[in-house]
């Protein structure tokens, strides 16, 4: 366990943003590393992998529902110095994150089909991306396991663990993804089916690393099977705290769906295209988001410990931090555009869309990076539904004009790029007045 309540606190951001920005590039590269080698069999398999992927989203709402709750209580018990509380939470979302692996399975199974067909530009995309989804599913569904574990970790202050786990499962995606994929070594390619089964056998070996560090290294937090009896009312206080959460990237995945849904009419390419510069932009999006992931627990301490004074000054640094990296970040991302969108895919229109929704979305990076600072500090607090609120009044702002945009004559790719910058300036204004009055609400202990 680290004492995030002593010390500087910019300095606590930043070691904890580091090992957390690694690990979420690693993370990343999941997709990185499939489009890389898809994009050798055509447009159809990477458009197939970029509207599978787009399912994952659906997978990490649920994933942040469980992992978001069990980041902020650990978090205000190691503050409060209640370790048995700490231990209490750790377990029960041990249990939880078994259910919902079990639902997910079972859901996402059934509802491949229909959501690939609602969405592929044509018949090879679909079969593309339902050949991916099946093989990626059981990793999908052990995507819990890890979050619960990394989650109780990040919530004592500890990052490096998971950071190191990421890395080998990476390393392990890279070794498997050209033997299964194009059947080097073998003469048996599996093609896309071969990137899903990769990613699978990656987490599977993941979850094993880190259960075994659990068992032989950490002593705040640990596996204590008398605490695996699900307790509902524990259950009730992780999810009021996850379940808006979960809910943010949920619409994040219906803000996706409705973007591969409008540009559909425009082809595989477009959806190649659009699927290239989003794993792109969420590259770079990392380093923020880190710094967001290292605010819960750095504040959510603060809290448990009642120092409000720390809380607000953990906000302040982190928005700042945030905002100037992002700034640095778009003008780089602006220039390197086709070179980054290039490196996945030659094909002209690939290229051409890609590099232009890139171009596009740079002018959000910096009210991006107080929007992620916004999130953290809402789950530091205890109470994620503004952020929700925040994240709904994108997606009606930005889903029901696109969709009236779609069906006018004369429509383009780019007026979806420029309603959805619009949209998110809008979010973030509307992020930083509701952060600033929950704070003023929950730190009345200040006085």
């Amino acid at each position: 366990m680290k004492d995030l309540t002593q010390g500087p606190i910019s300095a606590h951001l930043v070691a904890m943003a580091i090992p957390m920005a690694i690990g979420m590039l690693v993370q990343t590269a999941y997709l990185m590393v499939d489009l890389y080698f898809v994009a050798r069999i055509g447009d159809a398999a990477i458009a197939g992998v970029s509207t599978g992927g787009n399912f994952m989203f659906a997978i990490m709402a649920l994933t942040q529902m469980l992992g978001v709750g069990t980041v902020a209580l650990i978090a205000h018990a190691v503050g409060a110095k209640d370790q048995p509380r700490a231990n209490l939470i750790f377990n029960q979302s041990l249990v939880l994150a078994a259910a919902c692996a079990a639902l997910s399975l079972v859901a996402g199974y059934g509802l491949v089909s229909p959501y690939l067909h609602a969405l592929a530009a044509d018949a090879a995309t679909v079969a593309a991306g339902t050949s991916y989804l099946m093989w990626f599913m059981p990793g999908l569904a052990l995507q819990f396991a890890l979050i619960a574990m990394s989650s109780a970790l990040r919530g004592t202050g500890i990052v490096q663990p998971t950071m190191v786990v990421q890395l080998i499962t990476v390393l392990l995606n890279c070794i498997l993804a050209p033997v299964l994929i194009g059947g080097v070594g073998t003469g048996h390619p599996m093609g896309v089916a071969g990137a899903g089964l990769a990613s699978t056998l990656s987490v599977v070996a993941g979850v094993a690393i880190l259960s075994v560090y659990f068992v032989r290294l950490e002593k705040y937090v640990a596996f204590h099977r008398e605490q695996w009896r699900p307790r509902l009312a524990t259950w009730r206080e992780i999810l009021n705290i996850g379940l808006p959460a979960g809910g943010e990237f949920a619409l994040m995945f219906v803000y996706m769906s409705v973007i591969l849904f409008v540009i559909a009419p425009f082809g595989a390419a477009a959806q190649a295209g659009f699927g290239i510069g989003t794993r792109v932009m969420q590259a770079v999006f990392l380093p923020v988001m880190a710094i967001s992931f290292a605010v819960a627990p750095v504040a959510g301490q603060n809290f448990g410990a009642r120092n409000a004074a720390r809380v607000r000054r953990t906000f302040r640094d982190a928005a700042l931090m945030g905002s100037g990296l992002m700034l640095v970040v778009a003008v780089g991302c602006w220039l390197l555009a086709p070179h980054l969108v290039g490196f996945f895919a030659g094909e002209p229109r690939v290229l051409e869309v890609g590099t232009t929704f890139l171009r596009f979305v740079c002018w959000n990076f910096v009210v991006s990076g107080l929007n992620f600072s916004c999130s953290g500090m809402f789950q530091a607090l205890g109470n994620t539904w503004p952020a929700i609120l925040s994240s709904a009044t994108r997606i009606l702002t930005f889903a029901l004009p696109v969709l009236w945009l779609s069906h006018q004559p004369g429509f383009r790719i780019e007026h979806v790029w420029y309603l959805s910058v619009a949209t998110v300036w809008l979010q973030a204004t509307l992020s930083l007045w509701l952060v600033r009055r929950e704070m003023n609400r929950r730190l009345q202990f200040a006085s």
